[in-house]
């Protein structure tokens, strides 16, 4: 009896190694639809329906969920929330400049892009859960850390030994606009809210013995960078990024993925550098987007291989 025992718990032993050593698969998107209704919804939803066909567990759209040339109205953001929610698994939403910095302009509804983001925040982040047909519980900024009450829009969860987060950086150089005193304003606290957020997410990361970690966020964080100077100090990923991701990623140890859209390139690659060094654990994958493309990203998480932690495949209709 006592070798039956012993034989049954190596094989649940086994069995259980086996499935913590799954691989994470899940879908990345951003940067659409991007123009009229009419020529914009019918290939949207035709790659909604090939994301569903994959039945992973979930997408990440990372933000631009309409054109910055197109309204801010409320009814477009009803309207595309129904979008999300044609998503037959969990849908993980964070915001891009097209849906508040750039609302300002007389194309969008010259509407106060504060007051966007508040509608924003009110309509797709009343509650802990993701969007999506099977929804996550996710957690978000303002229960962890009160002192950041505003940014509910930053989430986190774990699948598969994997830590993920999505982190409220956009477009347009954050909104740091100096010429624009109330958009400087919005930037700083909005910065400093997501520095101590990536710092929680690699504590929380090391505290729960993840493999690796993934970071969702809209920006391309080069797009106002200098060629001899990765994130120059009229940057407005500097602190963020240059200053808080790229030193943790690196200290972790654990492969980490950035994930962001922005340019609309599709780009797999090991881009960043820490004092003129190459940080060889961190990997960088922008979504393709914008007018006419779209196209989505699968993306596997397998920590323990070490020479390919990350693998990337092309979704189209």
């Amino acid at each position: 009896m006592n070798l039956l025992k012993s034989a049954f718990a190596a094989m649940s032993l086994t069995v259980a190694c086996a499935v913590q050593a799954q691989p994470l698969s899940f879908v990345a998107l951003g940067d659409m639809p991007y123009g009229p209704r009419a020529q914009t919804q019918a290939p949207y939803e035709r790659l909604i329906e090939a994301v569903n066909r994959t039945g992973l567990p979930f997408t990440l759209h990372i933000g631009d969920i309409k054109s910055g040339s197109t309204r801010c109205d409320d009814e477009e953001f009803v309207f595309q929330k129904g979008n999300l929610q044609r998503f037959a698994t969990a849908l993980i939403y964070t915001p891009g400049d097209n849906e508040w910095t750039d609302c300002h302009r007389g194309n969008n509804g010259s509407y106060d892009p504060v007051e966007r983001l508040a509608a924003l925040r009110k309509l797709f982040f009343a509650d802990e859960r993701s969007l999506g047909q099977q929804p996550l519980t996710l957690q978000s900024q303002p229960k962890l850390q009160p002192a950041h009450a505003l940014w509910t829009e930053n989430r986190r969860w774990q699948a598969q030994g994997v830590a993920l987060a999505t982190v409220h950086v956009v477009g347009s150089n954050n909104n740091r606009d100096p010429k624009r005193p109330e958009a400087l304003a919005e930037y700083e606290a909005r910065d400093k809210a997501n520095v101590a957020w990536i710092q929680s997410v690699f504590e929380w990361a090391k505290a729960t013995q993840a493999k690796a970690v993934v970071l969702a966020m809209q920006a391309d964080p080069f797009e106002s960078s200098l060629p001899s100077q990765a994130f120059p100090p009229e940057s407005g990923f500097t602190r963020s990024i240059g200053q808080t991701l790229l030193p943790l990623a690196q200290q972790s140890g654990m492969p980490v993925l950035l994930v962001h859209g922005d340019s609309h390139r599709y780009t797999f690659d090991q881009p960043f550098k820490l004092d003129g060094h190459l940080v060889a654990n961190l990997y960088r994958l922008q979504v393709p987007g914008g007018a006419g493309d779209y196209r989505a990203v699968k993306v596997t998480a397998q920590p323990e291989q070490t020479q390919r932690p990350f693998v990337v495949e092309l979704i189209a209709p």
